[in-house]
């Protein structure tokens, strides 16, 4: 917005003009399909369906092994933690 013409909202750095906000309302004005949204969040799993996410507690030697494997192997912390647990389940 312009307030005594002073820009105060940045988009990927560049200021947003009168001009660019009355281009996204006339495009909001005659509507989206909703397939060519982008969806919000972290994208899914797999073809599963939406992923659950399971807070679990560590104590800070767990912590730090997990930090270290995960790193050493080049994963995630949570890839790391979901290849332990399809180990484990499939051995259980």
């Amino acid at each position: 917005m312009y307030y005594n013409n002073r820009v105060d909202e940045m988009i990927d750095g560049l200021p947003v003009t009168e001009e660019q906000i009355q281009a996204w309302q006339e495009r909001a004005m005659a509507g989206y399909d909703v397939k060519d949204l982008r969806r919000r969040g972290r994208p899914g799993l797999g073809a599963a369906g939406p992923s659950a996410v399971i807070p679990v507690r560590m104590d800070d030697d767990l912590l730090a092994a997990l930090n270290q494997r995960a790193k050493t192997e080049g994963l995630s912390r949570s890839e790391a933690i979901r290849a332990a647990v399809r180990t484990w389940a499939r051995v259980a």
